[in-house]
Formats: structure tokens, sequence, C-alpha cells
């Protein structure tokens, strides 16, 4: 064998060898970035938050009525209103003449909770609107839902007037009628309806002040160069306090109260999370999400959204950007924050403060 020969072959076999060396190399450097193994077990073990039930956060908007119902711009700088205090989930009366049309219903006499409770309607709904009975308990004085052993001097029923799928129209407050009558007439009460008309145009006017002011806001957060594996992304996110949610490929950050909607949602491709092999699956992007009025303004829940898009980004190689995958910039995030603020005192100056009882009723 010539010289010559011998060289080629030497030649082709260091090509050979650096093409299948570069090949590995960008199948790892590609390859979904995994957990650390010092982490211990993947976050997806992580309880869900308590009650069983992970509070709806809607990342999408509801159906909507006009194009009215925005994002409002935002700011991180904004300073922390430390002043105010975490809200505590407090369990209000349910019933408010701000956003319910109220019956109140008589009684000639005392009716007890379990019959209250034997002829409550079997749903609680008229159309899209939650329905609710309350009752005048003889010894507290307090309203209060019937409850088994109690004695209640009179009853009102109420339906609200508005949510995010629109306001109450003729058809259902004519459903809220029937079953609040059905009601009054098994614990022989004499129910007070107010006039439809009158209701209907206030329900409109509530509900077209609430679809301009909503808000659901969200982050997109973009890998750069390698994708990420479904652990990998919950990892990083349970280190900010993120825990897992009810549906797979879903996370929440809890509020500091139980019972209270969480601050902020996370979520990726919901088809990787259920993957045989989740460890292969490829997730490119992923959501950070916040449903404004669902969240106290003492939560800082703004700032804690762009600090946490800012850690996830710098942590896991990616950028953040809109939906539709333009960049955020520092500016066009403090005129976010700024409108934002705004927003809060309108709903404040309507006694529908983000957070509240009354609010997460009428945004949901």
């Amino acid at each position: 064998m010539s010289s010559l020969t011998v060289a080629l072959a030497i030649l082709g076999g260091l090509v050979l060898a650096a093409v299948v060396g570069y090949n590995t190399w960008m199948s790892r450097r590609n390859a979904p970035r995994q957990p650390d193994a010092q982490d211990g077990d993947p976050p997806e073990a992580a309880p869900a938050p308590a009650g069983g039930e992970e509070p709806v956060l809607h990342i999408d908007p509801h159906p909507m009525r006009s194009n009215e119902r925005h994002e409002p711009l935002f700011d991180p700088d904004l300073p922390a209103p430390s002043a105010l205090p975490v809200p505590t989930a407090e369990r209000r009366g349910g019933l408010d003449p701000l956003i319910d049309v109220i019956a109140p219903i008589s009684l000639e006499g005392l009716a007890s909770g379990d019959a209250a409770i034997a002829a409550m309607p079997a749903t609680r709904r008229a159309g899209s609107k939650p329905v609710a009975i309350e009752g005048l308990n003889e010894h507290t004085g307090e309203w209060e839902p019937a409850a088994p052993g109690q004695r209640y001097g009179a009853f009102q029923a109420g339906v609200q007037l508005a949510n995010r799928t629109g306001a109450l129209n003729e058809i259902e407050y004519s459903e809220f009628v029937v079953k609040a009558q059905a009601f009054a007439d098994a614990v022989n009460g004499a129910p007070e309806f107010p006039e439809m008309l009158d209701e209907v145009a206030r329900a409109r006017e509530l509900d077209q002040f609430a679809s301009s002011h909503d808000a659901q806001l969200s982050f997109v957060l973009r890998a750069l160069h390698a994708a990420w594996s479904p652990g990998y992304v919950q990892q990083n996110a349970a280190r900010l306090g993120f825990v897992a949610g009810i549906i797979p490929g879903r996370m929440v950050l809890p509020a500091g109260e139980v019972g209270l909607p969480p601050i902020l949602g996370l979520s990726f491709d919901t088809q990787a999370a259920l993957a045989d092999d989740p460890a292969q699956s490829a997730i490119r992007e992923l959501t950070l999400s916040l449903d404004v009025p669902q969240v106290d303004r003492a939560e800082r829940p703004f700032e804690r959204m762009r600090e946490t898009a800012a850690t996830l980004a710098r942590e896991m190689d990616g950028i953040v950007t809109d939906s539709d995958g333009q960049p955020l910039r520092e500016d066009t995030m403090d005129v976010i924050g700024a409108d934002l603020q705004q927003l809060y005192d309108t709903l404040d100056s309507r006694e529908l403060s983000a957070g509240s009882p009354l609010a997460r009723r009428l945004f949901s």
C-alpha cells in the first residue's frame, strides 16, 4: 500500500471522526436541558395548593363582547406598597348590592336552616350567573348561607349582575325569579323582586365598567438556544416559589393566605408534561401570567411577575417577549406598570379593589 493511500485513509478517518464528534456535540447541545440531579426529586411531585383545587387563573381572556377589554401597560421600579396589608381569605357575606340583584324574602315566623337547605334550588346559577340565598340568623343577626340547626327570620335571594361572560340579561333574570320564587314558596315566604328592566340596565352599566377595566397580563419566555425539558422548567420555577397546579404543564405562585387565588401562573405545553418520557420532551417557550383583578396590589404582583421573568430568562438562557414574539424592553415594562397603578386606583374608587371578594366575583 502506497504512502498516499495510507495518508488518504488516515485523512478520511479523521474527517469521519470529526463529523461524528460534531454531530454528537450538536445533539447534546440541542437536547432539552435537564434538571440538576443534586436538587433531589423533580418538582412535579410538589403538592398542589391547599384545598385540592387550583384557583382559576384566566391566561386567555374570557369571551368578550367588544374590543374595549385591554391589557394596561406596566412598571417594575414602582415602590412596594408596604403600607397596605396583605389580604386574608375573608369570608364576608356573599350578596352585595354593588354587584348583585337582591330580592328580600319575608317570613311570617321563623324558618329552620334544615328546611331552607332542603328548599334550595338544584343548581345555583341562572344562565351563566351565580345565584345565592342567605338567611338572617335569629341569634347573630347576620346574613349567612343556611346552616343546619339554625333558625332564620328572613331570607334574601340574589343573582350576580355581571361576570366575564357578560351582563345579566332578561332570560337569566327570569330564571332567577323562578328559582327564588320556588324557594320562597317552600319556606312560606313572600319575595319582593326589583324591576327587571332597571336591574338589567344596571347590569349592562356594571359590565361596561368591568369590560374596560379588566386586565390579564402575560409574558412569554422563549429559549434562545437549547430547549428545556419539563423537569428543567419545573425545577427553575420551584426555586422561585412555584408549586405544581392541577393541570399538567401548569404551576402557580401561591398567595400569602390559603384560599386566595394564586399571584402568578406559569404554563407550558401540556403534551410535553404528559409524554411517556418527559425528559425527552422539548419545550421552547412558556407563559407567565397575571390575572390583575384577582390579586391584591399589596402582593406586588406585577413587580414579582417582572422579577420572575427576568430571573427565569437569565437562569434558563431565554428571552422575555410579548405574545407576538417581540422582546419586552425595560421602558415598555415601565409604561405597563404605570398604567397598572392607574387601573388599581380606578378599581379602588369603585369599591372593587383588586383581590377583594367583590372583584374576584365580578372578574371571574
